[in-house]
């Protein structure tokens, strides 16, 4: 039996489900399984187009788009952004991180309702595995005016140094959200249950970059999907838990006595943010009783049979800081 390489369901073949296939091709268009070209090309075709391509990082990724059932790559007017296996050293699971990033973003959608960058796996012309994920700053064909908190915030290189992406604090970004966001009571919600999600799933890199805001359909000024949600910690284990601080400078007594976060801590975030103090228990408490569907995911992913022991136990270790009360 094959997976989708979206939603990981059961096929009879292998490809996509009827809906994953969709969402990918963005109607009725027919979205390939497998790329005609490998990894090597892909650090090829970056050289070549540097100068042109609008999506940053120093990962290995490119812009591709889909041409009469064909995934090509494209220096302008790019529909989706492909990432295989870095380049750079990683020092553990190098070849997993695909996959890692895939998993980690349909436990957001799947389980948790987290509004996502439409993304799957796909296979290299070798079989290796890529990750993909479909733009979402594109709307009836115009791009979608979107700036991340950085920008929201003016912070840059030049203005906060090489670290600017992490001068920051999740307050903060509560704080940047208040500002531009009419919608406030409802986003704000949203952005606490990706903080959480972020802290629960091990992600150490969700920077103010990884956050933003674009305009809607009606006019006003929402949270994107998520995007980049990935457990940094299966690669760069001794990292921080959280890319920023929780706050300004509060500190509990859990954190005082524990050096990490706890459950006490996220509901101190919820109260500075104003959210209903019973709905935040809630939004808390999903991430435990919706484990069992978290871990079935984990067992259908493509990960390596090693990265998802090593995943599960991650998420079991944060799961138990925020679900125990620790009274500080």
């Amino acid at each position: 039996m094959f997976r989708c390489l979206s939603t990981m369901a059961v096929l009879p073949a292998e490809g996509y489900t009827r809906v994953a296939e969709r969402a990918l091709a963005g109607g009725s268009r027919r979205f390939p399984f497998r790329l005609e070209f490998n990894r090597t090309d892909v650090v090829e075709f970056r050289m070549k187009a540097a100068e042109h391509m609008s999506i940053s990082g120093i990962q290995d990724k490119i812009s591709l788009k889909l041409v009469r059932g064909r995934l090509v790559p494209t220096d302008k007017d790019g529909e989706y952004i492909l990432k295989p296996v870095p380049s750079a050293d990683i020092p553990r699971f190098k070849s997993d991180v695909p996959a890692n990033e895939h998993l980690t973003m349909q436990i957001a959608a799947q389980v948790f309702g987290i509004t996502t960058a439409v993304n799957a796996v796909i296979h290299f012309a070798d079989g290796e595995l890529a990750y993909i994920t479909r733009r979402f700053d594109r709307r009836d064909g115009n791009k979608i005016p979107q700036e991340d908190f950085c920008q929201l915030s003016n912070r840059s290189e030049q203005t906060r140094g090489r670290n600017y992406k992490y001068d920051g604090t999740y307050e903060e970004v509560g704080r940047i959200l208040k500002q531009y966001c009419k919608a406030y009571p409802v986003e704000v919600e949203k952005l606490f249950v990706r903080i959480a999600f972020n802290y629960v799933f091990s992600n150490g890199d969700a920077h103010l970059k990884n956050f933003s805001l674009y305009g809607s359909e009606f006019g006003d000024h929402i949270l994107t999907p998520a995007y980049d949600l990935i457990c940094t910690s299966l690669h760069f284990p001794e990292e921080g838990r959280t890319a920023l601080e929780l706050f300004d400078s509060h500190e509990s007594e859990h954190f005082h006595k524990n050096a990490f976060y706890g459950r006490s801590d996220f509901l101190h975030l919820a109260e500075v943010y104003g959210m209903n103090m019973a709905r935040a228990e809630r939004l808390l408490d999903q991430f435990q009783s919706r484990e069992d569907a978290s871990t079935d995911l984990i067992r259908r992913s493509f990960l390596s049979e090693t990265a998802q022991t090593d995943f599960r136990t991650r998420s079991d270790d944060r799961l138990k800081a925020i679900s125990k009360p620790d009274h500080a």
